[in-house]
């Protein structure tokens, strides 16, 4: 097992360009212009959409959800079962959307460190001062993270986090400043999805809620994720401006962040085969439409 930065992600996403059963779309790009990529398998109507590597130091969820998929793809193309589903039945009802990694820049600074700066080593060294290593950064390539910038509790976020550039935790001077935000804003407004899985690490809970909002069938469908996975649900968390919060505000439909894997991150690879046995049963159980 290895580190999953953004060429190991690319050499993935080539495969997926030469398969019948997927196509592969360029959403966006990062501050320093790597484009974020979007694999979309199935022809039904129901759209789910997963995410990850939201945070530079969760690289871990991007490879998570990268192997699921990769499962997924294989056994529908051999026409076969996985966990016992019939995985051609439920992407003739359902489509998959997968951005598989948003911050591709924050990732690469997190494993590789300066080399992976693009001109921006000044603002990061500043940001970075507390930290004697890259492996604490959360934030896009200019200091902002990107899950505390969307339009919902915005402001909140900004009177209690960092006024200014930092490895983690500023929302960022106005919310959607970012390419990266912007493209996956762009995205939930462009397609009908009807459910939102954000993947980030860690703590191994379920958020499905925002500020006491919630579609009725959240509470039956995490229920189902708790069961399986053995993660903890939690409907209401003090935290705004994240992708999840703004999709449940904005449209009413169903969004979770699964916060996979218990330490400091990034996550240990020693804990990778735990988190993919428990997260493969809640992404399964996400491709059910009702």
């Amino acid at each position: 097992m290895e580190i999953y930065d953004s060429e190991m992600l690319y050499k993935d996403i080539a495969q997926y360009k030469q398969m019948e059963s997927a196509s592969v779309e360029i959403i966006g790009e990062t501050v320093l212009k790597k484009p974020i990529y979007s694999v979309t398998v199935g022809k039904g109507p129901f759209l789910v959409h997963w995410n990850a590597g939201f945070h530079g130091n969760e690289w871990i969820t991007s490879k998570v959800i990268m192997d699921i998929l990769g499962e997924l793809v294989e056994a529908l193309e051999d026409g076969r079962e996985l966990e016992g589903l019939n995985v051609r039945k439920i992407f003739d009802q359902i489509t998959l959307q997968v951005v598989p990694m948003v911050n591709m820049d924050g990732v690469d600074l997190a494993i590789h460190g300066l080399e992976k700066a693009g001109g921006y080593t000044d603002l990061i060294l500043n940001c970075n001062q507390i930290n004697k290593t890259f492996t604490s950064w959360k934030a896009n390539i200019r200091g902002v993270d990107l899950n505390k910038q969307f339009p919902a509790g915005w402001k909140v976020e900004k009177e209690r986090k960092p006024a200014q550039p930092s490895f983690r935790d500023f929302p960022g001077y106005a919310p959607l400043t970012e390419p990266e935000a912007r493209a996956m804003a762009d995205l939930l407004k462009n397609n009908d999805i009807e459910r939102v899985l954000c993947f980030h690490s860690q703590g191994e809970v379920i958020y499905f809620g925002y500020q006491n909002k919630r579609p009725m069938n959240s509470q039956r469908v995490v229920e189902n994720f708790q069961r399986a996975s053995g993660y903890e649900p939690i409907c209401t968390f003090d935290s705004h401006a994240g992708m999840k919060d703004w999709f449940i505000d904005n449209y009413r439909k169903e969004g979770y962040t699964i916060e996979v894997g218990k330490g400091i991150n990034p996550l240990p690879l020693s804990q990778y085969t735990s988190i993919l046995n428990k997260v493969r049963p809640i992404a399964l159980l996400s491709l059910l439409p009702n």
